[in-house]
């Protein structure tokens, strides 16, 4: 599913599509000092200094023209501290690799994330999250990180060491620093029952903060065209545990979700007036479910239809009028969306440039399949967005720059004066840096 290979010709290019880049020199460290001796090599030689993980992002945030790090050999658990309650992982550990040997060991993170394709330093370097009342994003679960600095030296914060560092570093834009290793809060191993199903968006759009705070993770997609979604609620359980069977689980997540979905979107494309009468059968293909299984085969699933992306993260208040606005924006723009928009929440945290920092947030996520036209819709969305001071997703596609984020980010400058300390000649700094930090 990665997308990391390189082509031919050293071209590098990320998941979605949107994303190609050359660099001077690809490395693969096999221990830190390995990274810290080329980030200094790099320095010496003037070329600038990448780590990508596994391409999931949307933006340009991991491309370079220098040398690009890649991190597959810096991967497996390097501690666990059961009485701590945490465990340490190499920077390049799959999330997929993470859930399964933490499940062997008894244990999970408290939330994660609907994909396990990203290593675990991408996906909490660009705030990945999942949905959540109480628990926040996989980056909110990081206790400590190591971090190798532009002058290649290792740097280990928390809470209680280099404070500051920690505060920004948890989602740190690959712009302090390369992140080597992340130690994670973790829990005993808990079951998760999980209730899938339609709702009329007027009656979620009606009942949004009891559906909120009745269920420790909630989640809808919206059908555009249709007055219709598919909720989910998953709350912890005592058991007995009750996965899906492998038959009707190859029918509802491989057949309807991926499948079908897949030959939709190709009909979708080819003939774009067929989308709202698909998009009604679509959202009644899922009918509802119930079961109860241990949390990574609950939160995430697998995503093969390949789509581009823009998420917003509006305050949690403002939703309901964002979404009204959003499905009225649909209605009469003509456009014609054949992917569901996707709505979750988190708690407020307090890391510098989280996009749940010091507020509760509901996330917005709208798509479009690969190669299909997105920019009118996206945006159409932002347009939306941005009037709720809302804050875009680091990894999925926006146009924002340093002067809106100094705004809608109250400790902005906290971070860039970080990034000024650790590496004031921009050893990590590439355009996407340039535009979203400012040169």
């Amino acid at each position: 599913m990665s997308s990391t290979a390189s082509g031919k010709n050293g071209t590098w290019r990320n998941w979605g599509g949107t994303v190609a880049a050359r660099p001077a020199r690809e490395v693969a460290p096999a221990s830190v000092e390995e990274l810290a001796a080329a980030i200094r090599r790099a320095a010496e030689d003037g070329l600038k200094v990448k780590a990508v993980g596994s391409g999931h992002s949307f933006t340009s945030i991991a491309a370079t023209d220098g040398v690009l790090v890649r991190p597959q050999l810096l991967t497996g658990i390097r501690h666990i501290d059961r009485e701590a309650g945490t465990v340490t992982v190499e920077a390049g550990t799959p999330l997929k690799r993470l859930n399964v040997a933490l499940a062997r060991e008894g244990l999970s993170l408290a939330n994660m994330g609907d994909i396990m394709e990203q290593t675990v330093s991408g996906a909490t370097s660009t705030g990945t999250h999942g949905t959540g009342r109480d628990s926040a994003s996989i980056a909110a679960q990081i206790k400590a990180l190591e971090l190798v600095t532009a002058d290649g030296s290792v740097l280990t914060c928390s809470e209680k060491e280099n404070p500051q560092v920690f505060a920004a570093a948890r989602i740190g834009l690959g712009a302090l620093g390369v992140v080597t290793a992340i130690t994670f809060a973790v829990e005993p191993i808990f079951l998760l029952t999980a209730r899938e199903e339609p709702m009329p968006l007027a009656r979620v759009l009606a009942e949004f903060d009891e559906l909120w705070t009745e269920n420790e993770h909630f989640e809808f997609y919206w059908f555009p065209h249709t007055g219709s979604t598919n909720t989910k609620r998953n709350n912890r359980s005592a058991g007995p545990e009750k996965p899906v069977g492998q038959l009707a689980g190859w029918f509802e997540d491989e057949l309807l979700s991926n499948g079908v979905f897949q030959v939709a979107q190709w009909v979708g494309r080819a003939a774009p007036a067929t989308i709202p009468a698909i998009a009604q059968v679509s959202s009644k293909a899922l009918s509802a479910r119930t079961y109860t299984d241990i949390p990574y085969k609950v939160f995430t699933s697998p995503r093969r239809v390949r789509f581009v992306e823009m998420e917003y993260a509006v305050p949690r208040e403002a939703v309901v009028e964002t979404l009204h606005e959003l499905k009225a924006m649909v209605e009469r723009s003509g456009l014609r969306v054949s992917f569901p928009v996707e709505v979750r929440t988190a708690p407020a945290d307090d890391i510098t440039l989280s996009t749940a920092s010091g507020r509760d947030s509901a996330y917005i996520a709208v798509h479009m399949v690969k190669g299909t036209p997105f920019q009118r819709y996206f945006t159409s969305a932002e347009h939306i967005f941005t009037a709720h001071e809302g804050r875009p997703h680091w990894g999925k596609i926006h146009t924002r720059d340093a002067e809106y984020f100094a705004g809608v980010y109250p400790r902005f400058e906290e971070f860039t004066a970080l990034r000024d300390r650790l590496d004031p000649d921009r050893l990590f700094q590439n355009d996407y840096l340039r535009r979203v930090l400012g040169a």
